[in-house]
Parts: C-alpha cells; structure tokens; sequence
C-alpha cells in the first residue's frame, strides 16, 4: 500500500447539506469507520493507525461527522445529525451495504443504521459506548471530565479528560494535547461541544428521554439483524462495562470481546489485538 498520510487520503463529497470530508484508502469491500465524540476528536485521529492494517483487507471510509471542525457545519444538534450524513455519504458515494466499525457515538450511530436500515449494514463492529448502564453512576467519571472541560477550557482540564479516556497515561503525550487543544478551542467546535456535553445539554438529555414516548435506541437492539461484534476495554472509565451486558443478551447475533488494561480508546490502546479481533470477525466466512 502507498505510504498513509492525512492529505494524501483526504477527500470531499458535496451533498445538498454541506461538503462532507472523509479519508478513503485500500482496496476491496467498503468498510465504513464513524468516530466518537469529544473534544478535538476527528475521524483521523480515531482511526489512521488502524487504516494500514485494514486497508490490507477492505476500502476504509473515515467519515467526518458535521459539526465536529472538519465537515461543514450543521445547525442541528450533532449527535442527531449525524445519522442523516452517513445516509447521504452512503448514497452519495453509490454503496449499497457496508460494514461498520463505530467508536463510542459512532458505535451508537451505526447501530442506529443497523436497526433503521439493515439492509445497508453487513456487519456492524462497536468500541464501547452502547447499551446502558445498569451498576455505574450515569454519566460516568469520563463524560463528567468532558463537561467540566467545555465549561471552562482550560489546557488542565483537557488533559484530565484525555487521562480518563486511557488506561496508560503514557498514551497522552504532549503532542496529542496540543493537537486536540488546538481543534478542541476553536470557537464553532467549542460551541459544538456545548451543544453534546455542556452542563445544560446534559440535562436536556435527561428530560428529554424521560419526556419521550420513543423507546431508547437500547431498547430496540433486539431489532439489529447485522452479525455483531462489541469490543470493549475492561478498565472503560468513559462508558464503564457493565453497559454491554443489555447488548450482548438482545442483539440476535453478537459476540463480546473484552480487551485487559484498556480504557476507551480500545483501537488505539490494544491497537494489535483489536485489528487481530475485527479482522478475524468481519472476514470469517469470506473465500480467497
């Protein structure tokens, strides 16, 4: 494979809502990355040391969801504007069905697809974040370390969030800090951020699926027919483990892999066991 860089990989797709921004690279069955939410995060940032091992296997699309600083902008919340992107980076690039690796809000969006669409999710792969909790404090250790950063954004704050992301501190070094400092402060990713985490959007949350008569997307994981795989870290201080229990005892056809010392960032921390894990998972069955 040609050598991996960030330019080199990046394209656009215009779309009757703003150009979306995404990373193509490798060859073969379209496999479509979404990453999570925080600040600073970007599809890149998630993914780009997983792409050369598996764009070895299948065409990787590292979509950038709007609203996160690196797609145009949306005037919707978004969390809930990002299902509508993939749709249209779906249609817009002509695939039909893909597999779906989804980080933590990714995980949450291509489960969403999975069950509303599942004609276009072959397989669906998700790191952390699904389900509910059922033992832990809600919301956990990581999310309240993220609203404290939005509020006041501060450079100690950012790195106290970052710390709870990992098991390995060691991961979080400085130039890390400065790259998701320099995005994480820019004014209109702030001002996105606020609309996820803020103190005030958190509660909204809360009141508004108390105020629902729409099941949670929990509720509704019976209905996913794609074969599934949830990874997850042990040591999660972000979406803490006991939230894969609902998932893994109602998602039809799932399987549950636990990685030791790991926190949320499961693709990066146990980076070679995880590729080992989904790589084994989305290409058993399939011949050559």
């Amino acid at each position: 494979m040609p050598e991996l860089s960030h330019g080199s990989s990046l394209r656009e797709l215009d779309t009757d809502q703003g150009i979306l921004r995404y990373h193509d690279v490798g060859s073969g069955p379209p496999l479509l990355l979404l990453h999570g939410s925080g600040p600073g995060v970007t599809g890149w940032r998630n993914f780009h040391s997983n792409l050369p091992a598996l764009a070895e296997h299948f065409r990787c699309l590292v979509l950038e969801f709007p609203g996160f600083g690196v797609s145009d902008p949306t005037p919707e919340h978004p969390m809930m504007a990002a299902g509508g992107a993939v749709t249209r980076f779906l249609d817009g690039l002509r695939l039909d069905q893909v597999d779906v690796v989804g980080n933590s809000m990714g995980g949450f969006v291509g489960t969403d697809i999975a069950i509303t669409r599942p004609d276009r999710v072959r397989r669906l792969v998700t790191i952390g974040g699904m389900g509910r909790s059922l033992f832990s404090s809600t919301p956990g250790e990581g999310i309240n370390l993220l609203a404290d950063f939005i509020e006041d954004p501060t450079r100690e704050r950012l790195v106290q969030w970052l710390n709870s992301m990992v098991y390995d501190r060691a991961l979080i070094t400085e130039e890390l800090i400065e790259q998701r400092w320099t995005l994480a402060t820019d004014p209109d990713t702030l001002a996105s951020a606020r609309r996820m985490y803020g103190r005030a959007a958190l509660q909204e949350m809360v009141s508004a699926q108390a105020a629902s008569d729409s099941p949670p997307l929990w509720a509704m994981l019976h209905k996913v027919k794609a074969k599934t795989l949830i990874t997850w870290g042990r040591d999660d201080r972000v979406s803490p483990l006991d939230m894969a229990i609902v998932p893994v005892r109602t998602i039809p056809d799932v399987e549950l892999h636990v990685f030791p010392n790991c926190g949320h960032w499961v693709m990066i921390e146990q980076k070679d066991a995880w590729e080992s894990e989904v790589l084994a998972f989305l290409t058993r069955g399939q011949s050559g």
